[in-house]
């Protein structure tokens, strides 16, 4: 029933070549899976020690963050799995035999067409609709979860750095973040320098709390004294206080980061409304991925192709440097649409259609009609003629 919709030659060579390739699939994906989700469940244990958050408050975020990297996963999963499929009928000289019988690569593509556009439908729904859906849940557990987020905890007993090192920050003492996610703290010091003049704040107690308009986030200091300068300098500008607030992390840092993650968490319907540059660079993110699928499957069957002399994994390490190159080029055009330094129009379809464009010359090139083209080119044709 499946092979009939795709057009599937149901035949024992392509059963065999789309067995060997799932086979290969699913133990890359979980290889590969298991390094990644591995390495941010240690990373995450260490946050939970660091911080004393219970680690099964930090679990959803882990799931959501597997999610989110799933796509990206499966796509490379898929290219090294069809390199390797390929590559071991050429090793075997089993695919000599098939070309005996004018079984190409073009047979190669139609025999693994089903497991392409199943994963190429599967990878388009997790982008256009579960990975946004898992980046706006990450963002609601992290704003629930006591001490998850950047800019809602200060460690006691250990130095903060704010603001990129300006300002640096000690609290012996804090008790637990309130409803309003406030932060009560005691034996307060504070070092930061004011137009290259160090200021000193020791404060008996402090509250953290963020401001609704400015979204900036302040420590309210109480019963303390303001340093102003060098101790021991002349120009030392002292001042007792009873209340001050001190700004540690600015409103417009978190509101530009908060611009990127409702972009990022917004469903597929709602950013095609948008026109901003980054819900172009977004929607342009999540058809690319997709789109790679279908390109790198195609190049992984003209990588697949090699020699029984050829050493093991030339083909396989290619095909790793081609992935991060593209995907690399993938997130260098997004990060240019975001700056407004690359037009949209442009963006990041000029990177598959470079990739498209190189396959087909490739293609040209493998079945030698680049240098008919070439000859048929009367200025690049320099053989005398020979008249009789």
């Amino acid at each position: 029933m499946l092979f009939k919709i795709f057009n599937y030659p149901n035949t024992i060579i392509s059963r065999y070549l789309l067995r060997n390739l799932i086979v290969f699939l699913f133990s890359i994906t979980f290889i590969i899976g298991l390094l990644v989700f591995g390495n941010q469940f240690v990373l995450t244990l260490q946050e939970s020690f660091k911080h004393n958050i219970p680690i099964i408050e930090l679990m959803p975020l882990i799931g959501f963050n597997m999610l989110r990297d799933i796509p990206i996963i499966i796509t490379l999963s898929l290219f090294l799995s069809i390199i390797i499929s390929i590559s071991q009928l050429y090793k075997n000289s089993e695919a000599i035999v098939m070309n005996s019988i004018g079984l190409g690569e073009r047979d190669f593509i139609n025999f693994i067409k089903p497991i392409v556009i199943l994963t190429f439908i599967f990878v388009f729904w997790l982008t256009i609709f579960a990975v946004p859906w898992a980046k706006e849940q990450k963002s609601l557990a992290e704003s629930q979860t006591v001490n998850a987020s950047e800019f809602s905890f200060i460690t006691e007993g250990r130095f903060e750095s704010f603001k990129n090192g300006e300002i640096m920050f000690y609290a012996s003492e804090s008790s637990i973040i309130d409803v309003d996610g406030e932060q009560n703290m005691e034996e307060i010091f504070i070092y930061s320098a004011s137009n290259g003049s160090p200021i000193i704040v020791l404060a008996s107690e402090a509250k953290k709390y963020t401001d609704i308009q400015s979204k900036s986030v302040y420590l309210r200091l109480k019963d303390g004294v303001r340093y102003e300068g060098l101790p021991g300098n002349k120009n030392i500008n002292i001042m007792n206080f009873d209340l001050y607030d001190f700004e540690i992390v600015s409103g417009e840092v978190k509101k530009s980061l908060s611009n990127f993650s409702e972009i990022e968490e917004m469903t597929s319907i709602n950013l095609l409304g948008q026109d901003s540059l980054l819900a172009n660079a977004e929607m342009q993110w999540r058809f690319s991925q997709p789109i790679s699928i279908l390109l790198l499957s195609v190049f992984g069957v003209f990588l697949g192709k090699s020699s029984p002399r050829t050493g093991k994994g030339i083909n396989l390490i290619i095909g790793i440097v081609v992935f991060m190159l593209y995907n690399n080029s993938l997130i260098v055009a997004k990060s240019s649409i975001e700056m407004g330094q690359l037009s949209p129009i442009i963006g990041m379809w000029s990177i598959h259609l470079s990739l498209f464009l190189f396959l087909i010359i490739f293609y040209m090139f493998r079945e030698g009609k680049i240098s008919y083209f070439f000859d048929k080119i009367n200025f690049l044709n320099k053989k005398e003629k020979n008249y009789v």
